[in-house]
């Protein structure tokens, strides 16, 4: 069972946020995205590929087998490197309390700390796939995974919620992710909610600057080189647009609302797939994106 208390795990990283209003328009914070080598290909038979904040290791979300679920359901595997630049070792699954019968996906890793989303129908759960938190030991082991409360007392909906992406500022700290809320038919936004004086995350709001009437998923915030940068995934019709989900980039110099237009991470980067989960390393050096498989881009 899945613990349903998150006030006393996220106490110790409460802050008092300042917080502008939703819905402003986005500001330009830089023109063009990076540019990316030819994606090269790292693991087959998975997707939502996400590093460690070291580089050494890239959680994932597969269906392959040996997985705590049914045949073909997702869980949550990692693999390691001894350096960057090294070879990945062959994925290993993730052990109890992360991963469960239900589908465990969308892992998003900070500072010996998990976010991720999961199927699992505990009792207070929101529908579809909510945002879990769980801490890693000194020793390696995951505690009992936290639930985020459900809206409007924090971020998780009757939809499914994708790819929760933590970032902390001296102005306050946010949780990035996307969902369609529950309401059928609609399509996913990028969401974002601001952690409050007590350490909780609260109701997420859309960000208009990132979110359009096609699918916007799956975001992954970094702070690069004193400012941020957005990197997900999306259909909409843009230019230099691939076909099906595209990996899109935007800049910020402050969070949360204002962002750059985004701009198509280009041909290196997107093909006729589907391109989902696009995440930057810490660093901002790689970029990984899921289509089936996973390939990484170096940034140039």
């Amino acid at each position: 069972m899945r613990n349903r208390s998150a006030s006393e795990m996220f106490g110790w990283l409460g802050a008092a946020v300042v917080l502008a209003a939703p819905g402003v328009a986005a500001a330009d914070h830089g023109s063009g995205s990076p540019q990316w080598s030819p994606g090269q290909l790292v693991i087959t038979g998975a997707g939502c590929p996400i590093e460690t904040p070291d580089g050494l290791s890239l959680m994932l979300a597969s269906g392959r087998a040996g997985g705590h679920g049914a045949p073909g359901d997702l869980d949550i595997w990692v693999i390691d490197r001894p350096s960057i630049g090294a070879n990945w070792s062959d994925p290993k699954n993730l052990p109890a309390p992360i991963n469960s019968a239900a589908p465990d996906f969308c892992p998003a890793p900070f500072d010996r700390s998990l976010y991720f989303v999961s199927a699992e129908a505990n009792p207070g759960a929101c529908g579809g796939g909510d945002i879990y938190l769980s801490r890693q030991s000194p020793a390696g082991d995951w505690s009992e995974p936290v639930h985020l409360p459900c809206a409007p007392d924090g971020p998780n909906t009757p939809g499914t919620e994708r790819s929760p992406s933590f970032i902390e500022t001296w102005y306050g700290t946010f949780l990035f992710f996307s969902t369609n809320g529950g309401v059928a038919g609609a399509k996913e936004d990028i969401y974002v909610s601001t952690m409050n004086n007590k350490g909780e995350f609260g109701r997420g709001h859309v960000v208009q600057a990132l979110s359009t009437p096609d699918e916007d998923q799956m975001p992954t915030v970094r702070a690069i080189n004193g400012a941020f940068e957005v990197t997900f995934n999306s259909d909409r019709p843009a230019t230099g647009a691939q076909g099906g989900q595209d990996a899109y980039h935007a800049r910020a110099l402050f969070l949360p609302f204002w962002w750059s237009k985004p701009q198509n991470a280009g041909s290196n980067v997107n093909t006729a797939a589907n391109e989902t989960r696009a995440s930057l390393s810490w660093d901002g050096k790689r970029l990984y994106v899921g289509r089936g498989d996973v390939y990484v881009s170096e940034r140039q």
